[in-house]
């Protein structure tokens, strides 16, 4: 088994935000949040890292400090969707053959996690590789804003194929509270061919049902691994996530 040889990192980011407006240039520690996420991006030295933009204010955020960025439409439903119009703009001739899918708001993000993500695509028979947490708290394993990745992760085990996603309490809770339920991060490594075959499909019935996209690649037959980390990111979605991020930076 071997790794793709040229990967790509690219950062899907965009203006609207419900809860934290303007969200990817929210000043943290004197950069916008979006050239933290960049950064972190950077030291996971996997190879060159895109934002992808749905404004021309993020464009200018970045190449302000010499990254590069690419401006797409501003009407992609997914991330996914942008992140594949900004590999076809900024890599035209297909030299990339690996994408790695950081998200803009996790400016804290543990770069190792990056890597992680991409280490999964080792296995020729790896689509997608994407990452989980054992959740400890109690409340979440009913939280439907957190969403479970279920895996049949043998004890020892850090590696194992997703056999479905949901916001549901899954597998089935009998009040075990010893039996692991895991908690997902959407952090994505595709193969290219992947990513392009994922965003030509319509979205599926589950996908709809459960507001999971990557139930898509699973209902379409794609294989999705999963690999056991031992953190969750922090995504800045409110102020307040935003005041933890600077007192992490600010470390």
């Amino acid at each position: 088994m071997s790794l793709p040889k040229n990967p790509v990192v690219l950062i899907p980011a965009r203006m609207a935000s419900s809860r934290l407006p303007n969200k990817p240039l929210a000043d943290i520690c004197g950069l916008p949040m979006i050239v933290q996420c960049y950064n972190r991006a950077k030291e996971a030295n996997l190879g060159p890292v895109v934002v992808a933009c749905a404004e021309q204010e993020i464009v200018d955020a970045i190449e302000q400090v010499g990254g590069t960025a690419v401006l797409t439409d501003p009407d992609h439903p997914s991330g996914s969707d942008r992140i594949h119009e900004a590999l076809q703009r900024f890599d035209p001739s297909s030299k990339h053959d690996a994408i790695v899918n950081v998200q803009g708001d996790l400016p804290t993000v543990d770069p190792l996690l990056i890597r992680r993500t991409f280490d999964l695509l080792a296995n020729e028979d790896v689509d997608i590789g994407t990452l989980a947490v054992e959740i400890t708290e109690l409340s979440e394993r009913s939280n439907p804003n957190v969403v479970k990745a279920v895996a049949g992760f043998e004890p020892g085990q850090t590696v194992s194929r997703a056999l479905y996603f949901s916001r549901s309490t899954a597998p089935w809770d009998d009040g075990d509270i010893s039996k692991p339920l895991y908690h997902h991060i959407g952090m994505y490594a595709y193969r290219r061919s992947a990513l392009e075959r994922f965003v030509s499909l319509p979205a599926s019935p589950l996908e709809k049902r459960e507001r999971l996209e990557q139930l898509r690649a699973l209902e379409s037959g794609m294989r999705i691994d999963v690999a056991l980390v031992d953190t969750v990111p922090l995504g800045v979605d409110t102020p307040a996530d935003l005041d933890k991020a600077r007192k992490l930076l600010a470390r």
